[in-house]
């Protein structure tokens, strides 16, 4: 199974550089195989494949048509097409065909070739897709001179068909100059795509390795290059790479690689950054005589430089940590973790957000990437298992969509609001709500009003998502039963909250 995120591909386009000769073809292999032997990627050689159908049988003698003269001259016998894709697999690369044609693509699976590339003059030949769309292999489709309405056509054939594909920005000039290359459409095909891998299909100048480094710095996971090795008897076109331009072109891209650095994930902080910085951390100091037992408030410390070894720092003081002096501090002396008893709140938030989105998998409700959340502890953090739930506000306009969450064994205590109107969907699990002493037992699917003014609680046994429908979100409109829950400050812990983290 390929996966075009792992790690970037490398494709190494033949194409007709090998003249139609099989030798010439296995040279070609053999000597870029020497270059690409110093590197640790992926690579990846293609040919390109057209049965004798794909000329109309009136033109095949026309050799004053271009393309009908080099199509016909570079064509490789079936023999020699599987003897070139052994010769990659021997060599150690991904062996990749470009079908032009229905017919190529049964030859190419005859062969066990293990891509499919769609050439970027094929990308809406709606005949060849269909067949392409059969096969279990995986697609990189070129986008060169596709209208956007097509991309977003074709990138939505292959998501129907839950294929394995990867789009290609790239410009069809040969040579592309450097004005034309484009290279901020990598950025739109990402946004627009986000489901789909995006690579970059090269014809700029071969002596060009400024492209292959901003592309990989976009984001490319696949890079795609033409080579071929110049004789006397088969010159090389202006868009082809020799061994020599490809080792340049793959240190560029190596370089890229290393300054890009982690992928999808926080990179690991070196040594020598956490020396530099920690001296520019403020630390803390008593802003007056702490005594043995006292809770540390904001009164209580101010933050200053320099900072001493084992000191507590401005940057360890949150809502979610609290600290108690277990010896007497005096006034203006450093705070020092030594003489503190720590409570970490913080660890209880992580943990209902690592349950919160456990239970939206679980029920398959998806949320845009950052929202904004508030965990409700009507009685304080450490009764949030009794009394409590998760609000999650996916917009909040003149009308509003939250999201409630309520673990099982949960109960949303008694209020209810002045300005605000509610109607609760339920998309996942039970829900008993009580409106104005009026008891409805609620199932997934089901769906209730709370008009202003009435008081509501609800409760769940087994867990529940609530879709909430609303007026505008006010804070403040809610008021409890219980006026002291309304009083404490710790009732509300609000968050940003990233899906994609």
């Amino acid at each position: 199974m390929i996966d075009f995120n792992s790690e970037p591909l490398f494709i190494l386009e033949m194409a007709n550089n090998h003249m139609g000769d099989v030798e010439h073809g296995i040279r070609i292999l053999r000597e870029f195989h020497a270059v690409t032997k110093e590197f640790d990627f992926k690579f990846a050689f293609k040919l390109q494949r057209r049965d004798p159908s794909f000329i109309h049988p009136d033109y095949r003698d026309r050799m004053d048509m271009k393309y009908v003269k080099r199509f016909t001259e570079t064509q490789l016998s079936e023999e020699h097409f599987k003897k070139l894709k052994d010769e990659m697999v021997r060599f150690g690369y991904i062996p990749i065909n470009t079908p032009w044609d229905e017919k190529s693509v049964d030859l190419m699976e005859k062969f066990g070739f293990e891509i499919i590339k769609v050439a970027s003059c094929s990308f809406i030949d709606w005949p060849l897709l269909e067949r392409i769309a059969q096969s279990d292999l995986p697609i990189v489709a070129s986008t060169a001179g596709a209208a956007l309405e097509d991309i977003d056509k074709v990138a939505a054939f292959f998501q129907h068909r839950k294929k394995n594909f990867c789009l290609m920005h790239c410009i069809a000039a040969y040579p592309t100059s450097k004005r034309q290359l484009q290279l901020n459409q990598i950025d739109l095909l990402k946004r627009r795509y986000p489901a789909a891998p995006v690579g970059y299909s090269t014809h700029e100048s071969p002596d060009n390795c400024d492209a292959v480094g901003i592309a990989i710095g976009k984001g490319a996971a696949v890079l795609e290059r033409h080579v071929g090795v110049p004789t006397a008897k088969y010159p090389l076109n202006a868009y082809s790479s020799t061994p020599e331009q490809i080792r340049q072109w793959l240190l560029r891209a190596k370089e890229a690689c290393e300054m890009c650095g982690v992928e999808n994930a926080r990179m690991e902080i070196s040594a020598d950054e956490k020396r530099d910085l920690i001296p520019l951390f403020r630390g803390a100091f008593a802003s007056r005589d702490i005594a043995k037992g006292d809770k540390l408030s904001a009164a209580d410390v101010f933050f200053a430089l320099p900072n001493v070894s084992g000191q507590a720092l401005a940057r360890d003081f949150s809502k979610y940590t609290e600290f108690t002096a277990q010896t007497a501090i005096e006034r203006n002396k450093p705070i020092l973790f030594a003489e503190l008893k720590v409570k970490h709140l913080r660890e209880k938030v992580e943990k209902i957000i690592t349950r919160l989105k456990e239970t939206l998998r679980t029920a398959r409700v998806f949320l845009p990437n950052q929202v904004d959340m508030e965990i409700s502890s009507h009685l304080g953090i450490d009764r949030f298992e009794e009394h409590g739930a998760v609000l999650i506000r996916v917009f909040n306009r003149e009308y509003c969509k939250m999201l409630l969450v309520m673990f099982p064994g949960q109960n949303y205590p008694s209020h209810r609001h002045k300005l605000k109107e509610e109607t609760l969907h339920v998309l996942h699990g039970d829900l008993t709500i009580d409106i104005q002493g009026k008891k409805d037992e609620l199932k997934t699917g089901d769906v209730i009003t709370v008009e202003r003014g009435a008081e509501h609680s609800f409760k769940t046994k087994n867990g529940v998502i609530i879709e909430e429908i609303s007026t505008t979100y006010f804070k403040g409109d809610s008021y409890y039963a219980d006026v002291e829950i309304g009083k404490r400050s710790d009732r509300k812990i609000e968050l940003a909250y990233w899906i994609n983290d």
